[in-house]
């Protein structure tokens, strides 16, 4: 997974390579390190909760989504 201090690094390859090659190159590289997931997951502070608690509320919400795209194919909303 992403290691807080890994610096990612890319270099041009030759002289002639763009710098539209060597920007996706590196948007590549950051997104296949998960450097990005790791920092959105921790923008926000979540309290501690139990593995029971998750899981339940996890079916609420896989429920609720069901619920909501069944209403969306009847065309009920």
């Amino acid at each position: 997974m992403y290691n807080r201090h890994l610096m990612i690094q890319v270099t041009r390859k030759d002289s002639k390579e763009s710098l539209e090659n060597l920007l996706r190159r590196f948007n590549r590289k950051v997104q296949q390190s998960g450097a990005i997931a790791v920092v959105k997951n921790n923008q926000y502070f979540e309290k501690p909760i139990s593995k029971r608690e998750r899981r339940s509320k996890a079916i609420i919400r896989q429920e609720r989504k069901a619920i909501k795209l069944r209403k969306i194919k009847l065309g009920q909303r």
